[in-house]
C-alpha cells in the first residue's frame, strides 16, 4: 500500500502548476514594483505634453 501511494502522481501536476504560478505571480509583482515609479513618470510626462498641446 505504500509503494503504491509513493508510486501515486495524480496530484502532483496541479500542485506543480499551481506552485509555476504562483512564482510567475511573485515574479511579477516584483518586477511591477520595481518598474512603477518609472511608469508613474512616464505617463504624467505624456499626460503634460497632452495638456499643454
Amino acid at each position: 500500500m505504500l509503494k503504491r501511494f509513493i508510486k501515486e502522481e495524480t496530484g502532483q501536476t496541479a500542485i506543480e502548476y499551481g506552485l509555476l504560478a504562483a512564482m510567475m505571480a511573485v515574479a511579477m509583482i516584483a518586477a511591477f514594483q520595481a518598474l512603477g515609479t518609472e511608469y508613474i513618470v512616464m505617463f504624467d510626462h505624456i499626460t503634460e505634453s497632452v495638456i499643454n498641446a
